[in-house]
């Protein structure tokens, strides 16, 4: 199988971690794509109409994407215990927690958008606003929730990777005031998956004017 990867999303890493731990990274090839909203790359937008990663091109040349149904499908490549759970109660919880995770990540983004990426006068201060208190209440939520006396799942999966990036880009300091999220993060984090699959990395937007010879400043993520 073929991953098409970037280093610095939150979404691809869920994905290689979610490999990692049901056993199957060795089979995966893992290849880097750079992408962002302004700059299109042909080979990505060849594979997903979105122009996103994760891709995931499996053996017999079927194409997925999106985080949550690439790691659905993966589930299904292994023969070990399923890490989205068959139990009623244990399966809506792993889900409801990787939606609460999708949903912290896109929020996460969109400040990273109103605060360091759109150019200044551009940016909107209220959706800013608006954004962080998405993500504040998303971490409000897991710190009630999120416990270590269980089998890992997607959704914890989901939720360390997100949190993991809102960590990197130094969107939200979670950890603060937060003690039992904090506690299960560092001890998720310390898992070979997490430790195999760091975040590094920026994203480079070189818009069109830029690419045909016209200055435009260079926006990075």
């Amino acid at each position: 199988m073929q991953l098409l990867y970037q280093s610095h999303s939150p979404y691809a890493r869920k994905v290689l971690v979610f490999a990692h731990e049901a056993g199957l990274a060795d089979r995966i090839e893992v290849i880097h794509q750079e992408t962002s909203p302004v700059e299109r790359n042909p080979d990505v937008f060849a594979l997903n109409p979105l122009g996103k990663v994760p891709v995931l091109v499996c053996d017999d040349g079927t194409v997925l994407f999106e985080s949550a149904v690439i790691c659905e499908y993966l589930d299904s490549q292994h023969e070990g215990r399923r890490l989205f759970p068959s139990a009623p109660a244990a399966r809506f919880r792993a889900l409801l927690h990787q939606a609460v995770a999708l949903g912290l990540a896109d929020a996460g983004i969109a400040v990273r958008w109103e605060s360091k990426r759109r150019p200044e006068a551009l940016r909107w201060p209220p959706l800013l606003e608006g954004q962080l208190q998405k993500v504040i209440a998303a971490c409000d939520y897991l710190e009630d929730r999120m416990v270590d006396d269980q089998a890992v799942d997607v959704g914890d999966i989901a939720v360390a990777t997100a949190l993991s990036w809102i960590e990197f880009r130094q969107i939200h300091d979670f950890q603060y005031g937060r003690p039992r999220l904090s506690a299960w993060y560092r001890a998720f984090c310390a898992r070979p998956s997490m430790r195999a699959t760091p975040l590094s990395g920026d994203t480079i937007d070189r818009p069109q004017s830029a690419r045909e010879g016209v200055p435009h400043a260079v926006a990075v993520d």
